[in-house]
């Protein structure tokens, strides 16, 4: 498993839909996940530091799993099957016991930020992606170039708080 830091989200600009951006935190690798927008926002205000006065949804879900006696103690994005990435929240009780939990990638990382564990990628999938670009002649360094060339205005066109 890559450990991986969240880039940022931006937009596809064909079909205008939000993309999670994932970096390795140790390593070059990149992953890009397009999420749904409620999911993207919610990231996104969180990057942003914006504060509520009550819960959100992924807060809330902390704070139950904190009231529990219980941590997240990682989440684990490991499948890519027919386009569609699977991942796991793994939590630990108070007594070190580990449960793993199905969940959606979106809705995993907005938990893994807020409850500030490490996120992995699996080297398999990071494989896949890496062979599915090389078949559509994707070139590393052109993704790379654009990652890099990112503002932070480019995370807020069309993503509305």
């Amino acid at each position: 498993m890559v450990e991986m830091d969240v880039q940022g989200i931006t937009l596809d600009p064909l079909s205008n839909m939000p993309v999670l951006v994932l970096k390795g935190k140790e390593t070059n690798d990149i992953l890009t996940i397009w999420i749904g927008v409620f999911e993207a926002n919610s990231i996104a205000m969180y990057l942003e530091c914006m504060t509520y006065p009550r819960p959100l949804t992924y807060d809330l879900i902390n704070n139950i799993i904190e009231s529990l006696s219980s941590t997240v103690d990682s989440v684990n994005i490991h499948t890519l099957k027919d386009n569609t990435y699977y991942a796991s929240i793994i939590l630990k009780d108070s007594y070190g016991n580990k449960v793993e939990i199905d969940a959606r990638p979106s809705d995993a990382v907005n938990i893994a930020l807020r409850s500030g564990c490490p996120i992995y990628v699996s080297e398999e999938v990071l494989n896949q992606v890496k062979n599915s670009n090389d078949k559509t002649e994707i070139d590393e360094e052109d993704i790379k170039e654009w990652i890099e060339s990112l503002k932070p205005e480019d995370f807020e066109k069309n993503i509305e708080f």
